[in-house]
């Protein structure tokens, strides 16, 4: 049984910093692409950052150079650090895993697996 457990989240100003923390069972980081979505109430959930099996990573145009994300296949936890964040930024964050995403990683449809959330608010 697959469970993601999201931590992290909470209230920064702008300018701040975060970094959230997904912490799986039933999976191992290295062998899955895991992922992290944002959504807003009303909206779609956005892709934000992928790490894939053989580590490439990814990022969304609106956090490149901001937002890192980072695995560490002992504990195992998926990490995203956050940095000079916006109000834009503010959202519930979703961790999420796949076996294979490919190209289409920022289509939420494509993972399998998803944690409840952790909410960032920046003000």
């Amino acid at each position: 049984h697959v469970q993601l457990v999201e931590s992290g989240g909470g209230s920064v100003q702008t300018g701040g910093s975060l970094r959230l923390s997904c912490a799986p069972s039933g999976l191992s980081v290295s062998d899955f692409s895991m992922a992290w979505f944002r959504q807003s109430p009303g909206k779609e959930r956005e892709g934000v950052a992928v790490i894939d099996m053989d580590g490439k990573i990814n990022y969304a145009d609106s956090v490149k150079d901001r937002f890192t994300i980072s695995r560490d296949n002992d504990k195992p936890t998926l990490y995203l650090q956050m940095e000079n964040l916006k109000s834009e930024d503010s959202d519930m964050y979703y961790c999420a895993a796949t076996y294979a995403c490919g190209s289409s990683w920022s289509n939420s449809r494509v993972f399998t697996y998803w944690g409840l959330g952790t909410q960032v608010t920046v003000s």
